[in-house]
């Protein structure tokens, strides 16, 4: 589906996103993984979650954290970028969606997770790869929007065996799923991932 290019405000900075609107009531913005090491919104695995949603039907906006690609300040360590997500959680709401849903991959995810602690609601959140043995996920973290994670039986960043345990803490009805042979790249499973995802988005869906 045909995605515009914008840009929305984040406090004084500029985000450069790319939005689809999809004539739906429900929408999800979709972070990327960790800029400092090659992540933008044009990462493969975010084109993969954006068309799962797509999928169903959902408005897209995915987005490039401050300080990457043409997005306007600097890297600011997942701090600032927590309040780039509230940003375009609050874009979309601006555009009239009566449903907002968040998704990520590796440091989106942690973003994403750490922003709906205090700050931000939304209802419902999806996980692929968490870098759980990679960046802390700080005790007593809970989810209750989460409704799907993902991760390869490869994947040394998110390691299956690690995540299990965190999900049971961040929320222990949401759906784990491991792609088998798949490592943190998901080279040659994309198409499993959007398969799976679009499963789980359904899944949750009909609950």
């Amino acid at each position: 589906m045909q995605e515009d290019r914008i840009r929305f405000p984040s406090g004084e900075l500029e985000m450069d996103g790319l939005y689809c609107p999809n004539r739906s009531p429900r929408a999800v913005a979709v972070t990327h993984p960790h800029p400092l090491y090659g992540g933008d919104m044009f990462n493969p695995v975010v084109e993969a979650i954006v068309a799962a949603y797509q999928k169903h039907g959902f408005g897209t906006l995915r987005f490039n954290f401050r300080g990457t690609g043409k997005s306007t300040g600097t890297y600011d360590e997942g701090l600032g970028e927590q309040d780039d997500v509230v940003a375009a959680v609050d874009f979309l709401r601006d555009q009239g969606f009566d449903e907002i849903h968040l998704s990520g991959y590796s440091f989106g995810t942690w973003v994403n997770a750490m922003a709906l602690q205090d700050r931000l609601s939304v209802r419902q959140l999806t996980m692929v790869s968490p870098p759980v043995a990679f960046m802390e996920f700080k005790s007593q973290i809970r989810l209750p929007a989460l409704s799907a994670v993902v991760t390869g039986s490869e994947d040394e960043i998110a390691p299956p065996h690690l995540i299990q345990p965190m999900i049971d803490e961040w929320n222990r009805h949401a759906r784990f799923t491991i792609i088998q042979g798949a490592d943190h790249f998901f080279f040659g499973f994309l198409d499993d991932l959007a398969a799976t995802l679009s499963e789980s988005i359904q899944v949750a869906g009909n609950k």
